[in-house]
Order: structure tokens, then C-alpha cells, then sequence
């Protein structure tokens, strides 16, 4: 299977602190990963860290095959940030104009939008089921339509990688199902490999087949199965430090 994302001994300190401390893992074509770890872990970092938003101390980013330096194609990777206020700058925008910043990333310059652009957004409008916001601005809507906007931004340009962080923070139970339901299909129809942070632990051990936990440094990296045993993914999920504990002694 090929490798889309590789992570060899990565390091990244914040001043005086280190963040995270030699991790090493390899994310394959077609794989949900459910990325977990206390508050303060450094999920968010290595996310970051992976995109190049952060500086590495050591290591290693392979993206595609290719070092992370020297990787350009970056419209085969979508980011859906855990917040939005990371496009505040450029309020007032309307639902139209936030994703089609989605396509700049596959522009040369100079970076204009084409027809084509128009008809990529609108059909990511209709399959995301929320053409009728089009043109309305952002700061007007809910929480929940934010984040499809936020996710639509980040499909438009047809990723073949998903990255997600604690995409559900915002959405009711019934947006949430409807939510993992929807990037479990781009998963498992697609191709569409996923990498989601999240605290959600019991909806991980529902849709993820693979498990990232780490705490600043790697504590288990595979199949969810082998993290937990059969038939109490739940309690354990529920429960992820104590059964770290149980693992490393099992």
C-alpha cells in the first residue's frame, strides 16, 4: 500500500519546550486515522507540523514520497481547521468566496478563478447539501453550517488526504452522526484518506480503522482492535488513559 504521509523521528519545540519527541509512524492510502491524547499532547502540533505551519527540530515529513520541503501539490491535501476564526481576516466574505480559497492552493500565479473554479464550488455546494447559502456571509450562520462550510472548502479541490481537527467541537449529536457518516463514505468509496483529531473516542472506535495516540511522544500507533479488546472498545474508549495503562502491561 502506498505511503501518503510519513513521519520519521519528529521533534518540535515551542521556545524552551518540547512539544513532541521523536515520533515515527506511516499513514497508508485509504486509511481513517483516529488521531487521540490528553489536552496538551500535541495533536494539534503535529498536524501543523505535517502541513509545515510549524518548524521542525528534527525529523522527518514525507509527503507523497516526497520531503515535506519539497512537496508542492498541496491541493491533494484539504485541512479543516478546529476553528474558524483561522479566515477572520477576511470578513466580511461570503459562503461563495471562503471556498473558493479552497482552489487557490492548485494556482500558479497570477491566482485568478476561472468558470470551471464557479462550477467546482457549486458542485461541492449541492453534494454538501447547502447551495442555498451561497451568498450569505459567514458570520451569519450557525455553528454546524460554518463547519460545512469549513469542510467544503477543504474538498473542493478534491484531495486525495483529509486532515481534520476536532471537526465535531461545534455540531449537534445528529450533525455529528451525519458528519463522521459522510467522511466514512469519502473513506470508503473514494479512497479518501482521513486523519481526524478529536475527543469524540467513541465515534472513533466507530469509524476509524486505525488508532494514533500520542503524548508528546508515541504511546500506540495501529488497529484499533489491537489498541482495545474485542467487544469493549466503548469502555476503554471512554476511558483512554486507564486503558493505556492496561495496554502497556498486556
Amino acid at each position: 500500500m502506498k505511503k501518503i504521509i510519513e513521519i520519521k523521528n519528529l521533534s518540535v519545540h515551542y521556545g524552551q519546550t518540547e512539544a513532541l519527541k521523536d515520533v515515527s509512524f506511516a499513514i497508508e492510502q485509504g486509511d481513517f486515522i483516529g488521531l487521540a491524547g490528553p489536552n496538551g499532547a500535541g495533536k494539534t502540533t503535529l498536524i501543523k507540523a505535517i502541513l509545515g505551519l510549524l518548524p521542525i527540530t528534527k525529523g522527518k515529513v514525507e509527503l507523497f514520497g516526497q520531503v515535506k520541503e519539497k512537496f508542492s501539490d498541496w491541493g491533494k491535501i484539504g485541512y479543516l481547521p478546529q476553528k474558524f476564526a483561522t479566515i477572520n481576516t477576511l470578513f466580511p466574505a461570503t459562503v461563495n468566496e471562503v471556498i473558493m480559497l479552497g482552489l487557490l492552493s492548485q494556482k500558479k500565479f497570477p491566482k485568478r478563478m476561472t468558470t470551471g473554479d464557479q462550477n467546482k464550488v457549486n458542485s461541492i455546494l449541492k453534494e454538501l447539501d447547502i447551495i442555498g447559502l451561497k451568498k450569505r456571509m459567514v458570520l451569519e450562520l450557525s455553528g454546524g453550517q460554518q463547519q460545512r462550510v469549513l469542510l467544503a472548502r477543504a474538498l473542493v479541490s478534491n484531495p486525495e488526504v483529509l486532515i481534520f481537527d476536532e471537526p465535531s467541537t461545534a455540531l449537534d449529536p445528529k450533525s455529528r452522526k451525519d458528519f463522521f457518516q459522510y467522511i466514512q463514505k469519502l473513506n470508503q468509496e473514494k479512497g479518501v484518506t482521513i486523519v481526524l483529531i478529536t475527543h469524540d473516542t467513541g465515534y472513533i472506535g466507530n469509524y476509524a480503522n486505525k488508532l494514533l495516540y500520542i503524548d508528546r511522544s508515541l504511546v500506540f500507533f495501529g488497529k484499533i482492535s489491537e489498541f482495545c479488546p474485542p467487544g469493549k472498545n466503548h469502555q476503554y474508549f471512554e476511558k483512554s488513559d486507564e486503558h493505556i495503562i492496561w495496554h502497556q502491561h498486556n
